[in-house]
């Protein structure tokens, strides 16, 4: 696991984020590098990139041999690993979005089964649609992917006395809940009126929800996307909501951004934010709190938190 023993180079991606993190542990120095200009002098040892930056922006660390560790700002990880020479560590930013992202799904869920998304087009009509509406109360949802944005998804379900099924990669016990593995949610769907995808995008989960995932849903069934959109097959997804069976509330597509003249935006019995899960209030104070923590470790010589792949360097 990487030690980083001696001096330290940290770039944060703007001048801001340097301020906010504050006093620095004796012998780390922070420099501001966005990744778009020249490396900054002195050269980085650990570099945070810029929020939502693409990952071919991760191509400039060629041109800075001495990094020997990322820490992303973002939970997901697609596309990155392929661009990071092998001898980096890579972190993510486990924990930091696990609380907006569980509200946005949860938000979307209401939003859906409220009728709200007609509720706000009917006040800008000036038109009042009274009548009975579906609550959350009483479903049983699946939750995909238990890492922390699926449990924190998970708890707020319960609280609205939703019935909750954990899937994961594998099967296993955690605690009092039981996770299902993904290879069997094939007879999970059924019984689940409500799915959430909580997961990250792999070459496991590029697609799963395809045609038969979507045809096992039952009728009335809401499917709610804070994941990545290339999860979900779009076609497949565009052909279920156009026979009324399904709804969907989606907080990432494919493609991303949505282009205007995309059917999805028309599509019947869909609610659509455009990936705001975990750029709230929240999230800065909370990735403060990490990369703080993740300093101190590597100042510290102990190993870094949120691992996704050790580089071969260390």
């Amino acid at each position: 696991m990487l030690r980083v023993p001696g001096p330290l180079v940290v770039s944060l991606p703007d001048p801001s984020w340097l301020a906010d993190l504050g006093p620095l542990p004796p012998g780390v120095t922070g420099v501001v590098w966005d990744l778009a200009g020249p490396a900054p002098e002195p050269a980085p040892d650990v570099v945070v990139p810029p929020y939502m930056s693409p990952p071919d922006a991760l191509d400039a660390l060629s041109a800075v041999p001495g990094v020997r560790l990322v820490q992303s700002l973002s939970n997901g990880y697609d596309g990155v690993l392929e661009r990071l020479p092998e001898h980096v560590t890579f972190c993510n930013a486990g924990g930091v979005h696990d609380t907006s992202t569980a509200e946005l799904a949860v938000a979307l869920a209401l939003t859906s089964r409220r009728g709200i998304d007609t509720d706000v087009r009917a006040q800008a009509e000036g038109t009042w649609r009274a009548g009975a509406r579906r609550a959350l109360a009483d479903s049983r949802a699946l939750v995909v992917g238990w890492g922390g944005v699926g449990r924190a998804t998970a708890s707020r379900l319960a609280a609205l006395e939703v019935a909750v099924t954990a899937v994961g990669t594998r099967a296993r016990r955690e605690g009092d809940v039981q996770v299902h593995s993904v290879d069997g949610i094939a007879d999970l769907l059924p019984q689940h009126d409500l799915v959430v995808l909580a997961c990250p995008l792999t070459e496991r989960t590029r697609g799963l929800v395809d045609a038969a995932f979507l045809a096992a849903m039952p009728d009335g069934a809401l499917l709610v996307n804070v994941a990545r959109g290339p999860v979900v097959d779009t076609e497949a997804l565009l052909a279920e909501l156009a026979t009324g069976r399904l709804w969907a509330a989606l907080d990432v597509t494919d493609p991303e951004p949505l282009p205007l003249e995309h059917p999805l935006w028309r599509a019947p019995q869909v609610v659509i934010t455009p990936h705001v899960g975990g750029n709230t209030s929240a999230f800065r104070p909370r990735a403060l709190r990490l990369l703080a923590e993740q300093v101190r470790r590597l100042a510290a010589g102990e190993p870094p938190r949120n691992v996704i792949r050790a580089g071969s360097g260390g």
